[in-house]
């Protein structure tokens, strides 16, 4: 029975010098040592060793044992180090390979065109101040002297939230909530997004305008032109040369659109101008008195003119764009142009 333990442990050791892998290692662990391996098979014999050999018996087989697994164990270890040293060379990382660059935002185009205008006319003395997006239909028509029916207040033309609150139309609305709550000289520009059911590559449902008003003893339409003339050769340049043609709108009176020569043709004629050489650029007039009566100023004392711009639509004609939806697809590409 001794010989036959010591010829076990033998073999088993050769097995063991001889695996390569965890596998191999795990499956000789069961073979020699398993509940159901040799050496459970062999000492099932131990009946036939005489009642004096076997204490020996047992003890010899139990430091077979703890040998045996000590040994797999630690050729076990031995291969978990040896595979972790090899995923540590395959994964290393190289330390003197340049670092990655940090990927820095830009401002968004219509942001820095918003910001160039209203630095524009702070040095004009005017103001920036902002309303609610949510607008009660006082201030966004009946206030603007635009009445009940009007073209204007359709739901083709305005988002409802509830019969007499709106997604505003424009930023106008701000102006009459300054001047209800100061007294002329009223110097502003206002600034912000605006909503109007329209989507088309010049056109979005939400937009951006900047409205101005000036209220004073003694406004003009001279004042008027002298104002935007100088706001749009700002923007586009010194020599760039403006017209004011009539028009209509309730809340001014009376009303001019200005447009610009085209910068792209140089007022000789293109598709983008329409072959007329001239583009809308905005629209103003002098304060209707309708308006003043509404927030209590007396019309015969003061007077004013009030205007409106699209970000977008200066943004698209200073820097070549020719499609507005370009602004709010946030490709990466078109934005770092900025």
């Amino acid at each position: 029975m001794k010989e036959s333990l010591v010829e076990f442990q033998k073999n088993a050791e050769a097995e063991l010098n001889s695996a390569g892998s965890r596998e191999e290692l795990l499956a000789i662990r069961t073979k020699y040592l398993g509940r159901k391996g040799l050496l459970t098979t062999l000492l099932r014999k131990i009946g036939s060793v005489s009642p004096q050999q076997r204490p020996l018996v047992g003890k010899l087989s139990n430091e077979i044992k703890d040998v045996l697994s000590v040994k797999i164990e630690n050729a076990l270890e031995e291969i978990a180090y040896r595979e972790k040293c090899e995923t540590l060379l395959h994964e290393k990382i190289d330390v003197t390979l340049p670092g990655r660059g940090v990927s820095h935002g830009r401002i968004h185009p219509i942001v820095q065109m918003s910001r160039e205008i209203c630095e524009v006319f702070s040095g004009l003395g005017f103001s920036v101040v902002k309303g609610p997006e949510v607008e009660l239909s006082h201030y966004n028509f009946e206030a603007l002297n635009i009445p009940e029916g009007h073209p204007a207040r359709d739901t083709q033309d305005t988002f409802y939230v509830e019969d007499n609150i709106v997604l505003r139309t424009h930023t106008s609305p701000v102006q009459i909530r300054i001047m209800e709550k100061q007294r002329p000289p009223v110097r502003i520009v206002s600034p912000g997004k605006v909503y109007r059911p329209d989507s088309d590559i010049s056109h979005t449902p939400m937009f951006h305008q900047i409205e101005g008003l000036l209220v004073d003893k003694d406004i003009t339409f001279g004042d008027l032109k002298g104002v935007l003339t100088y706001l749009l050769q700002q923007i586009f340049g010194e020599g760039t040369a403006l017209r004011f043609r009539p028009s209509f709108f309730p809340f001014t009176e009376p009303s001019a659109e200005i447009d610009i020569q085209c910068i792209i043709c140089g007022g000789a004629g293109c598709r983008v101008c329409g072959r007329s050489g001239w583009i809308e650029i905005l629209g103003a007039g002098m304060v209707d008195p309708e308006v003043f009566k509404a927030v209590d100023y007396d019309p015969e004392e003061i007077s004013g003119f009030a205007f409106g711009l699209g970000v977008e639509r200066i943004a698209m004609l200073k820097y070549g764009i020719s499609d507005i939806r370009l602004f709010y697809e946030n490709d990466r590409r078109f934005l770092e142009q900025f």
